[in-house]
C-alpha cells in the first residue's frame, strides 16, 4: 500500500485521455513528475482498461483513511458488498443511506 492519497494520484493523471490502460497511466503519472509513492500506488492497480477517474480511484491503493471519510459502518458495508476484484476494500463503493439520501435534499 501506497502512502499517498486519492488526491495526490488523481492530481498526477490530470492529462490523461480516456479510455487508458495501466500503462497509459504509469506514463502519463511519470510525464506529470509524479512522487514515487504515487507510482508505486498506480504499479499496484489491476492491468485492466480504465474508462474514467472513478474507475482508478476504486482500484489504486492508498493509506486507508486518506481522504474518503468513510465511516467504519460503510467500510463494513463495503466489506459484506465485496466489489470488483482486486479493488481495495476502502475505496469499493458504498450506497448512501436513507437518511443520508435525505440530508442530500
Amino acid at each position: 500500500m501506497a502512502h499517498t492519497t486519492v488526491d495526490e494520484v488523481l492530481g498526477a493523471l490530470k492529462d490523461v485521455d480516456f479510455p487508458a490502460d495501466k500503462d497509459q497511466l504509469l506514463e502519463a503519472a511519470r510525464s506529470a513528475g509524479a512522487s514515487d509513492e504515487v507510482m508505486s500506488a498506480l504499479r499496484g492497480v489491476p492491468p485492466e482498461t480504465y474508462t474514467n477517474r472513478e474507475d482508478i480511484v476504486r482500484s489504486v491503493r492508498t493509506d486507508p483513511d486518506s481522504d474518503l471519510g468513510y465511516t467504519e459502518a460503510q467500510r463494513g458495508e463495503q466489506a459484506r458488498r465485496g466489489g470488483k476484484p482486486g479493488l481495495s476494500q476502502h475505496l469499493r463503493e458504498v450506497p448512501k443511506t436513507p437518511v443520508e439520501e435525505e440530508l442530500d435534499r
